[in-house]
């Protein structure tokens, strides 16, 4: 089979075999390009990439994959916390095991979420990114009456507009660094960030993003730490203990007590069409791997989310 494979200045597609581990066999219709990715190129893994994956059954079933596993045994897996499972964090998709940017993947059958009929298998590789974004509004009790600031507009920033709307907010904000993403933002129902706010979502990774997102936060208000930071990044302790702020640093997605927060986004993603028809602005085959990256990573090219379709 054909797959996206980390190389030392980049990525090279490979003719591999196809996976023979225990899971659901699954072949892939679409895998997002995710930041992630680079930092795992640049991290110095060889693996397979891909964890924004999506695809069909051997009996045909269209569905997407939780890209973290978790052990499936322990008592927080048991929870739905997968994501805080010690395997959580050592068993990661394209950096220290095979991801799924290929013509075939297998998930353990517990990670496969079946897709509702109006949500088309080649826009659903979205759902796992839209359920960062929703993790990170469903753990700040995001609500009708609050008021929600994002800062840091790739897809992730761009995604928690529609989930913070559908959690109950009316009162969304963005804050952008480039015209094309403040234009989609727009589009999808943010306004222009000023003023106070309830919960501020910091998407950025960047300590301008940090501090730009404790300065939004009323105070006593929530900063949902969501980008993902170097260790060096200064932490503006100060302004944050003046202002008594509460502070959330959620990982990944898990289950929630109304069910798995994947099945929310992929009804939001099928209610809604204009969510990937406005982030997803590049679609490559996977001979064009290596272009689809280029892409991606190049912010003039007005890229959101870059999606292969092996």
């Amino acid at each position: 089979m054909r797959a996206v494979k980390a190389a030392a200045d980049g990525v090279v597609v490979v003719d591999t075999d196809e996976p023979e581990d225990a899971g659901e066999l699954i072949r892939i219709s679409s895998a997002g390009v995710c930041a992630s990715d680079f930092a795992y190129i640049g991290w110095g893994s060889e693996q397979i990439l891909g964890h924004e994956l999506a695809g069909v059954t051997q009996d045909g079933r269209a569905v997407v994959v939780e890209g973290i596993f978790g052990c499936g045994a322990c008592e927080r897996c048991d929870r739905g916390e997968y994501n805080l499972c010690t395997r959580a964090g050592l068993d990661v998709l394209g950096l220290t095991t095979p991801g799924g940017m290929s013509e075939w993947f297998r998930a353990p059958t517990r990670c496969v979420v079946a897709l509702p009929d109006d949500l088309p298998v080649t826009d659903a590789s979205l759902v796992e990114p839209g359920s960062v974004a929703w993790h990170g509004c469903r753990v700040a009790d995001v609500g009708p009456d609050t008021r929600v600031a994002i800062v840091g507009a790739g897809a992730i920033g761009l995604l928690a507009i529609t989930c913070a709307q559908a959690q109950g907010a009316t009162d969304v904000a963005l804050e952008a660094r480039h015209p094309h993403q403040r234009e989609v933002g727009e589009r999808l129902g943010a306004t222009i960030a000023s003023g106070e706010y309830d919960v501020v979502l910091e998407m950025g990774g960047s300590a301008s993003s940090l501090a730009r997102a404790v300065e939004l936060a009323r105070p006593g208000g929530t900063v949902v730490v969501t980008g993902v930071h170097q260790p060096e990044t200064p932490w503006p302790y100060t302004e944050m203990m003046v202002k008594q702020l509460h502070t959330i640093s959620p990982v990944g997605y898990s289950n929630s007590p109304r069910g798995r927060e994947f099945d929310d986004v992929a009804q939001l993603l099928a209610r809604r069409p204009e969510i990937a028809a406005a982030l997803i602005t590049h679609r490559f085959p996977i001979d064009d791997a290596a272009e689809a990256f280029r892409v991606a990573g190049d912010k003039s090219t007005g890229a959101l989310r870059v999606v292969i379709h092996p």
